[in-house]
């Protein structure tokens, strides 16, 4: 069974002993390895959203669920980062940065495809835009390494590629209009 509280604990207390995301990988990749207990303990994912399971200076615990066939623009976290996935797919798409901080622009530089219990570190540095190429809704759990609301970071234009910075009520606006388009479509 997915205990949210032991969760967010477990967590917390291996940031604690080694402030890397080692130990917090191994967590999330124990949770994710029973996808019907997270399913079970965070509930049936039913509309694209952003959930802050637990915010904290030392980590921040998202239940991320991606709309069907939902493309976010490349962005940074400034801090690692962990993803889990518990149900769906997502595909991430990994960029480099060209040029200095505040006027860059990002080229594609890699892949990764996770799956059902895939639990993938980023690094500090890591660009990436994220896609959930398929036609349901994906349920990650994503653990950052710090207070991830607190950062000043920044995103990528996905038609000029040109940096600018991260505007959060832009990215939320992106979820509601998917979810009142899946509802249209239904």
């Amino acid at each position: 069974m997915f205990d949210l509280d032991r969760f967010i604990e477990e967590c917390r207390a291996a940031v604690v002993e080694d402030a890397s995301h080692k130990a917090v990988r191994e967590i999330v990749a124990r949770a994710v390895a029973e996808p019907d207990a997270v399913l079970k303990g965070l509930g049936e994912p039913r509309l694209g959203s952003v959930e802050a399971l637990y915010r904290g200076e030392d980590v921040t615990i998202l239940n991320v669920v991606w709309p069907p066939l939902f493309t976010i623009m490349p962005h940074e976290h400034l801090m690692w980062a962990v993803i889990g996935v518990y149900t769906g797919g997502e595909d991430n798409m990994y960029w480099r940065r060209i040029g200095e901080p505040g006027q860059s622009r990002v080229e594609a530089a890699g892949a990764r495809s996770l799956r059902v219990g895939d639990a993938e570190p980023l690094g500090r540095d890591i660009v990436h835009s994220v896609t959930n190429p398929i036609g349901k809704f994906t349920g990650a759990i994503h653990v950052y390494g710090g207070d991830f609301f607190a950062v000043k970071r920044s995103e990528w234009d996905p038609e000029t590629l040109a940096e600018r910075a991260y505007d959060v009520d832009k990215n939320m606006r992106l979820f509601a209009e998917a979810n009142t388009r899946l509802a249209a479509a239904e």
